[in-house]
């Protein structure tokens, strides 16, 4: 990342506890499974978007 910005995010407690366990599990931060998370949407949603 060139730049990083600092949010605020609020999640339903059953969403976080989710997260908690993927990141877990996939032996990643909090933080770097939800960045992991969106960035993969976004590139999904980028190729998508290529095609008419």
């Amino acid at each position: 990342m060139d730049h990083e910005v600092r949010i605020t995010l609020r999640l339903p407690a059953d969403l976080h506890a989710w997260l908690v366990t993927q990141a877990k599990s996939s032996r990643r931060s909090l933080n770097s499974e939800i960045v992991y998370r969106l960035e993969g949407e976004r590139a999904v949603t980028e190729v998508g978007s290529d095609s008419p």
